[in-house]
């Protein structure tokens, strides 16, 4: 069941055209993202539905307004496809993707019904004919193309506009032909609009001045009227707009935009910058343009006053109705007797226009960010606030009447994501909020918005994300002071580096308090408090609960918070924690306290023993009080019912949100409406069956519980049908930017932008993979994980700058590469290198080789310094020039000459010659602290690290790891933290990367089996497997997690017959007994489909369970046998059959053929077998066939109802066979082949009915209906075989029938002329025409093989023909007259009280309730919706409207009559009695000699009685073509 009311996804923004109207007035559309939104125009907004699959930014959007194709439309997306939608059926009817850049925009043809023009960036311009699969490529210009549209009035002109400002019309008829280069314009062409109206004399009538320093492209000539070509209008972002003449190719006319003073101030020169430019030219008003201007306002130009003031401002009447921010589409369509204009803004709004009135009809919001939060206040019932991801947060006040979105908008102040949001308990209107940048605050949502008042902020922030947000009672110390200082509530905050703040709501200017100082210093805690995720206040403020990373909930008691229990049942990080209301008749359950995590179950606790005992010791909880187990992945966010008692639902990353009742343990249903993972859920407090979520796909829905089709989550691996969905999300792709999008925070990704604006969310990963959930730096919004640095590195106390150092390798987020050979380090520029001197020491050595008086002077100096001792520093031997005497002093000397020996190593890159110094020095942590400075630690360092202690090894071994990481020698990272024993860390880096195989095989050799890590390693490559179409290998990950179900269905997922067989074959070996048995029986249909009844049969026969449809497909395989024989040129299929090559030694029936081969092939040889497999196949039931019915599959569910009536003659239940027999043939004859119908009765019937009714039990009504049935359709074949096959020398004129036919005299004639043109024998048969193995429909071929079939005198064909009186009977006559009267009549009243719905929700908002209903009736007469009448004559009904009472009187006669008739004759179908009656009527006509006038009496006395004029036409152009 779809949603009740949705907040869809922003319009997407900087397009010329991403948004239309249907030309019916029924649909609007628009580009959101990567899908395209549909609402139904009315007096409000409703939600039509969504057309689903581009993968990228839908760039353009546009409707069919050719007659009679409204429900077609066409999109255009960045991912280079252009798409034909029908919008009745919501799917993809063609689609194409001849651009070779990506697409600016795109239109339909008026003039031509299959005809899409697009044009892309490099200026190519591409028109696609749907219909006949036929491109054309046009390359008018080298430019960027901004717009185009085609011309209404000339099918082959197409105006083109560029960003240079150029526009260009081009005729598409002929080959680069450019008709018209229009300059004038200096910046971008954002529109173009078309006059409605052919000609150019629709401006003559006003002369305009040319204003001084125009170009002469502005200048309306003094010319006679023009009365070919037509005016195109443009507007640029150089704020103007030009009228240009197509016949001339010049412009007549330039409107400049005015500087209109709003009411908040001037325009901002930033705004006038990033102006958008559109126009439209509304069909009503040819003299009348509507733009856009610089701040959201929409003005209306008359083009025929003089002056500079032609415009008129939009929605001038009251304040606030006018948008906000910049507008990039207009379009306009004709509904409910007005001219209606529809905008879409920059300020995320959707707005509906009166163009008389000029007033907004209505608005309706929408979402540019993932919805985080939702929250229902508890002063203000129905008031909703919704935390979005485009920094604004949204009040919505569901319960308002008059406006079905009446929603406020804030964003003053916030400037980030809201990702929490509560209400106060008692205070209206005050709001809290958090944000992604840690940001918590408070709005007064009443007078924020009336006076545009700034929220109140907190002045401490949190260092990451906020989560959680809650009111309750103050704790130390702000429960403490008197009651004037001390409020009431105070409001906590938890956030992403895991703490709890508790802010004053008075004073928020205040510093706020940790928690966590209270909960030590009460509970005398010495250890390390776990990092909080989540925060959930018992309602009567007394308790509270806290939720870890470690998957515990601590339950404390308030206001000192003294621990009272643990609850160590999540073993993963706590989403959601709810507490069960207090209002309700089962006081215990007030304790109750519900809680989800990322493991994807949902535990329920009854705390009441706990919190009334009087222990003093901290109680552990390890036993639920209730376990809901379902959902396939993590729980974000959950929501008691108000208005039950233990009804719970939750909201979860498996894109769908479950209802539970917790006390049965039992899902109630599930709602799987959004195409994205939810994010958060609130229960209505109004209504009891209505539930609000939101999700990632930036929607909100509201949604029945009563009204869902789903009980449960999609089991499985994480349903199949939530990951198609999912597939079609836009991918974050680095790509420029169509327009300057002004200031952008720098940590903001590229990926983060949608629209011009940072609205996607880098807290959760757009393409639905979530990172890792044991990351503790770069975190996910959901999973809320904290700060765990000082459990993750040992520091080294010897080691002075290892706290220095940067985060562990783990926390730094890499690009996934190929898995080739690593990528070794570059090696520095050899020019910078110098050569590697021969000596370790060069400075000494050189100072050895100097002259010898210098060598003397050394000799000297040294003895003197030894004799001194030192004491003269001045003299000192390693100073200066005779550092190189340092090695002949004391050890202090040696490490100064050794220093500058390093130095002059390091100053011509020599890094391994200072770390063998510094290894001599005995230094090895300095070496270790250097070389990882510098990024150069090597294999040799880090096996020499031991040396310097254990914990300088693990440092070492660490941020050896990290430089790996950044060369992207990620498996040799892994290997070297497993030498220290980190085989979580080395497994976690592989899968990040994507190294799979390897973190599986290191898992499995170094971890326990039955470790989940191992099996969330085999789940994550699976999942990239499978999206790669790698489906076997995904197959065997399944089976290595111990998920056979997975497995044997992502290896049926490609559908191919080897794929089917082999799931079913693993299926049977795993125990799978139903899935086995379904993918063979799809194996088998596959193989059926190629025309393989062998491999069908042995891939069946694998199943026991499977005997039945054996003998279905050795039917099917016997029916079609012998079809292909009766028709031997019908061999369409290029694969020949393969056939079983069975002996039937029995030449009789059908039936004993059939029967021979089960029991020599099958062993179906006793009663008890027949009857068995009969129960098995008789409880499968087919769906009735239609006309678009497969030929196929229309054999193959006749040769199941042939089964059934085999099995039946075989078990002697002739009721049932009589019953299987009806249903083949009655399910060839509704799928209109006629011959297939004769086929069956030939086959099965050679001898007629009369064997069956001898058998029947006479007093079993049913069966005597059934039979009565069946004869009437064999007499029907019989009927018309007659027909086709009369004697050439009776024939007649046709006019002469014609004429035989009479037509009621109170009745409406029917034209002569009509029927006789339709009875030419130009005229062709109208069957539908079966492929391969069904006999051909063609009339010549038909006409020879009834011919040689036919009797072979002509007594005996009247005898025949009297059999066929049974035709004519009188009470399926009168059952099926009433049986269409009933019929039309509900049709009527059906769009009867659409009309009136409709009509009356319009009168009641604008005139009143009481002047609806004289609208009723002449919407009803202007619609034509006039009820049949048996009594009452059609020229009458069709002139005056009938009323409602009328029409149900109608309806309570005509069922009275229905009621009547016995349920026998009506539960199974007969021929048309007036269609028999008037091919009698036809036959006799042609041929006198061939029917009885008894007969040719009792067929006109039927016609005459139940046929009308309608009837009677139908039924002749039925029977007659």
């Amino acid at each position: 069941m779809a949603a009740e009311r949705v907040l869809p996804a922003s319009p997407n923004w900087y397009c010329s055209r991403c948004c239309d109207t249907c030309g019916a007035g029924r649909l609007f559309g628009f580009g959101a993202r990567n899908s395209v939104c549909l609402l139904e125009i009315g007096a409000a907004p409703a939600f039509h539905g969504e057309l689903v699959g581009h993968t990228e930014r839908v760039s353009g959007f546009t409707f069919c307004h050719y007659p009679g194709q409204s429900n077609f439309c066409a999109s255009s997306s960045d991912d280079g496809t252009v798409k034909i939608w029908d919008t009745q059926t919501l799917t993809v009817v063609t689609e194409h993707m001849l651009h070779q850049n990506t697409i600016s925009t795109l239109h339909w043809s008026s003039r031509v019904k299959d005809l899409v023009v697009s044009g892309d960036e490099k200026g190519t311009v591409i028109c696609y004919w749907y219909n006949r699969n036929d491109s054309q490529q046009f390359f008018p210009e080298p430019r960027t193309i901004f717009c185009l549209a085609c011309s209404p009035h000339h099918e082959n002109l197409v105006a083109i506009g560029y960003k240079d400002g150029m526009v260009v019309i081009i005729d598409i008829s002929r080959k680069r032909e450019v008709v018209h280069r229009l300059r004038g314009h200096d910046d971008e062409i954002h529109s173009l609009a078309w006059c409605p109206v052919a000609g150019e004399e629709v401006l003559y009538s006003r002369q305009e001045e040319l204003q001084e320093g125009e170009v002469p492209n502005g200048e309306l000539m003094q010319e006679a009227a023009v009365t070919k070509g037509c005016y195109l209008a443009s507007g640029s972002k150089d704020q103007t707009i030009r009228i240009w003449s197509c016949a001339r190719g010049r412009g007549v006319m330039t409107l400049k935009l005015p500087t209109l003073k709003r009411r908040s101030g001037g325009v901002d020169p930033a705004i006038k910058e990033r102006i958008w430019l559109t126009i439209h030219w509304p069909c009503g008003h040819p003299t009348e343009i509507v733009s856009s201007c610089f701040g959201g306002e929409l003005l209306l130009w008359d083009l025929t006053q003089s002056g500079k003031r032609k415009w008129t401002l939009l929605g001038s009447s009251s304040e606030g109705q006018n948008h906000t921010r910049i507008v990039f589409n207009l379009c306009s369509v004709q509904a409910h007797g007005r001219e209606l204009l529809l905008s879409i803004s920059m300020d995320r709004d959707v707005k509906c226009w009166d163009l008389t009135t000029l007033d907004c009809c209505w608005t309706l919001p929408s979402l540019g960010g993932f919805v985080y939060s939702l929250a229902f206040s508890p002063v203000d019932t129905g008031c909703l606030a919704i935390g979005v991801g485009d920094s604004m947060i949204r009040v919505w006040n569901t319960l308002s009447l008059s406006n079905t979105y009446d929603v406020k908008t804030f964003w003053q102040g916030i400037k980030s994501k809201v990702t929490a949001l509560s209400w106060h308990p008692t205070k209206e209107g005050c709001l809290a909020f958090g944000t992604d940048d840690g940001k918590v605050g408070m709005y007064d949502t009443y007078s924020s918005n009336i006076k545009n008042r700034p929220p109140q902020i907190s002045s401490t922030y949190h260092k990451k994300t906020v989560y959680t947000l809650a009111w309750g009672p103050p704790i130390p110390p702000l429960s403490f002071g008197g009651d004037g200082d001390r409020p009431s509530v105070t409001l906590y905050s938890c956030a992403g580096e895991g703490i709890v703040l508790q802010h004053n709501p008075l004073k928020l200017s205040g510093e706020a308090n940790d928690i966590n100082k209270v909960i030590r210093d009460t509970n005398s805690i010495k250890y390390k408090l776990p990092a909080r995720t989540e925060i959930s206040w018992k309602p009567d403020g007394k308790i509270l609960a806290l939720g870890n990373e470690d998957g515990s909930i601590e339950i404390f008691q308030a206001p000192n918070l003294r621990l009272l229990c643990t609850i160590q049942q999540h073993h993963k990080l706590i989403n959601a924690i709810r507490w069960h209301h207090e209002h309700g008749t089962q006081p215990e359950l007030s304790y109750v306290v519900a809680s989800g995590s990322i493991n994807a179950i949902i535990y329920v606790h009854n705390l009441k023993s706990v919190i009334e005992s009087s222990s003093k010791t901290p109680m552990m909880i390890t036993e639920p009080f209730r376990t809901l187990v379902g959902h396939t992945a993590k729980i974000t966010s959950l929501s008691w019912s108000p208005h039950h008692e233990g009804r719970l639902v939750s909201a979860c990353y498996d894109g769908t949100a479950q209802v539970w009742d917790v006390l049965k343990e039992e899902p109630l249903c599930n709602y799987r409406g959004h195409r994205g993972r939810l994010l958060c859920v609130q229960w209505s407090p109004v209504d009891p069956d209505s539930v609000y979520t939101g999700a990632d796909d930036f929607c909100v829905h509201k949604w029945l519980t009563s009204k869902q089709e789903y009980t449960r989550p999609p089991q499985g691996k994480k349903s199949t049908d939530l990951e198609k969905k999912r597939s079609s999300q836009p991918k974050p792709k680095a790509k420029k930017k169509k327009k300057p999008m002004g200031k952008v925070p720098a940590k903001q990704d590229v990926s983060d932008t949608v629209n011009g604006e940072e609205v996607v969310d880098n807290l959760l990963d757009e393409n639905g993979i979530s990172d890792p959930e044991e990351e503790k730096e770069v975190q996910e919004f959901s999973d809320k994980v904290s700060l765990a640095v000082s459990k993750e590195l040992p520091l080294c106390p010897r080691v002075c700058s290892v706290s220095d150092l940067p985060k562990p390798f783990m926390n730094h987020k890499t690009t996934p590469v190929k898995k080739d050979h690593p990528k070794e380090k570059p090696v520095p520029d050899a020019s910078v290198k110098k050569r590697k001197p021969r000596s370790i020491l060069p400075i000494s050595t050189s100072m050895d080789q100097r002259s010898k008086d210098e060598l003397h002077q050394d000799c000297l100096m040294l003895a003197t310094c030894l004799r001194s001792k030192g004491l003269n520093e001045g003299l000192a031997p390693d100073s200066g020039d005779h550092v190189h005497l340092g090695m002949f002093t004391d050890r202090a000397a040696l490490y100064r000459m050794m220093e500058v020996e390093g130095k002059n190593h390091l100053e011509n890159g020599h890094s391994e010659l200072f770390q063998q110094l510094m290894l001599w020095k005995g230094d090895l942590k300095g070496i270790l602290q250097s070389a990882a400075e510098r990024g150069e630690l090597t294999d040799q360092l880090v096996a020499m690290s031991p040396m310097a202690g254990y914990q300088a090894w693990v440092w070492t071994v660490e941020v050896f790891a990290k430089q790996l990481c950044f060369q992207e020698q990620y498996v040799k990272a892994a290997s070297h933290l497993l030498s220290i024993h980190k085989v979580y860390e080395a497994v976690e880096l592989l899968k990040t990367n994507h190294f799979y195989r390897e973190a599986i095989v290191i898992a499995k050799a170094r971890l326990r089996p039955e470790d989940p890590v191992l099996k969330d390693l085999y789940t994550c490559w699976a999942a990239v497997l499978e999206k790669d179409g790698h489906y076997s290998t995904a197959a065997k990950c399944y089976l290595g997690a111990a998920s056979p179900y997975d497995a044997v269905k992502v290896l049926a997922k490609k559908g191919d017959v080897t794929s089917l067989k082999t799931a079913a074959e693993l299926a049977q070996i795993v125990g799978e007994k139903d899935l086995a048995t379904t993918f063979s029986f799809r194996c088998a249909q596959e193989l059926l489909s190629a025309r393989n009844w062998v491999g069908a049969q042995e891939v069946l026969q694998q199943q026991e369970s499977l005997l039945g449809q054996r003998l279905v497909f050795c039917l099917n395989e016997l029916l079609c046998k012998y079809l292909s024989e009766r028709n031997p040129t019908e061999r369409k299929s290029c694969s020949l059959p393969c056939y079983h090559s069975w002996v039937v030694r029995n030449q009789g029936s059908f039936l004993e053929m059939v029967s021979e081969v089960w029991r020599s092939v099958f062993d179906v040889n006793t009663t008890e077998q027949a009857r068995t497999v009969f129960e098995q196949l008789h409880s499968i039931e087919y769906p009735p066939a239609t006309s678009n019915t497969h030929p196929k599959q229309l054999l193959f569910h006749i040769s199941h109802d042939l089964t059934l009536a085999v099995l039946s003659h075989e078990t002697a239940a002739w009721n049932e066979a009589v019953k299987a027999i009806l249903g083949a043939v009655t399910r060839s004859y509704d799928a209109g082949n006629f011959i297939l119908m004769q086929e069956i009765c030939n086959l099965l019937l050679p001898k007629g009915c009369d064997h069956l009714r001898d058998n029947l039990d006479s007093t079993n009504t049913q069966s005597m209906a059934a039979y009565r049935s069946l004869e009437g359709f064999v007499a029907y074949g019989l009927l018309y075989d007659l027909w086709w096959n009369l004697p050439k020398d009776s024939l007649v004129s046709v006019q002469a029938v014609l004429d035989s036919v009479p037509c009621p005299s109170e009745q409406t004639a029917v034209d002569q002329n009509y029927l006789t043109a339709v009875s030419s024998p130009e005229e062709t048969t109208n069957q539908t025409e079966m492929e391969e193995d069904l006999p051909s429909t063609e009339h010549n071929s038909r006409t020879e093989r009834n011919r040689t079939a036919s009797l072979s005198d002509l007594g005996e064909r009247q005898l025949k023909l009297n059999g066929y009186k049974m035709l004519l009977s009188e009470v399926h006559a009168a059952l099926q007259s009433t049986q269409k009267d009933i019929s039309k009549v509900q049709q009527t009243l059906a769009d009867m009280i659409r009309q009136h719905q409709r009509n009356n929700l319009q009168e009641s908002i604008k005139d009143g309730v009481q002047e609806s209903k004289m609208h009723v009736s002449s919407e009803i007469e202007s619609d034509g919706l006039v009820p049949p009448s048996s009594q009452s004559q059609c020229k009458e009904a069709a002139k005056e409207p009938v009323s409602l009472p009328e029409l149900m009187k109608q309806l309570t006669e005509a069922n009275q009559k229905l009621a009547e008739f016995p349920e026998s004759i009506k539960v199974f179908p007969f021929p048309d009695v007036l269609e028999c009656g008037l091919v009698l009527l036809h036959i006799g006509s042609q041929c006198p000699t061939e029917l009885s006038p008894e007969l040719q009496q009792q067929a006109l006395d039927l016609v005459r009685k139940y046929s009308r004029a309608k009837v009677y036409e139908k039924i002749c152009r039925k029977f007659l073509t």
